[in-house]
């Protein structure tokens, strides 16, 4: 009896030291000017946070979003609307998963042909220059 408590003690505290999330799917699409990222855990074990991160075919990835996690088996969406208005950009997204030991863990990356209707790139361009 105490070699099986004791079994039970340990792998939890190696769930513990090694949680993270596991997901069913992580995917994107441009539609209607904006990028739509969603995915689906299977499992979150101690997630802190998703955080979304972008990057170009140059620079390196940069965080534009976070969402706290909502447990087993959730899904999520996120749409990136700072994505630039220029029609045939292609991005590259990724999660980071932050477990609440302080541990990180990525997602597959995945790559989106960015497309914007000629008048919705005017109209960013006219909109930016009022920021």
């Amino acid at each position: 009896m105490k070699q099986t408590i004791f079994i039970l003690l340990i792998s939890g505290l190696i769930t513990l030291l090694f949680a993270s999330a596991t997901l069913e799917f992580f995917r994107g699409k441009s539609e209607n000017g904006k990028v739509i990222l969603e995915w689906k855990s299977k499992e979150e074990i101690a997630v802190k946070e998703f955080i979304i991160e972008r990057k170009s075919n140059i620079g390196d990835f940069v965080q534009i979003g976070s969402i706290p996690p909502k447990g087993n088996n959730s899904y999520y969406s996120f749409i990136d609307e700072t994505a630039f208005k220029s029609s045939g950009s292609i991005y590259y997204y990724r999660l980071k998963i932050i477990d609440l030991n302080g541990s990180i863990s990525y997602s597959n990356e995945i790559t989106i042909l960015h497309s914007v209707s000629s008048v919705k790139r005017t109209w960013g361009s006219i909109k930016a220059m009022f920021r």
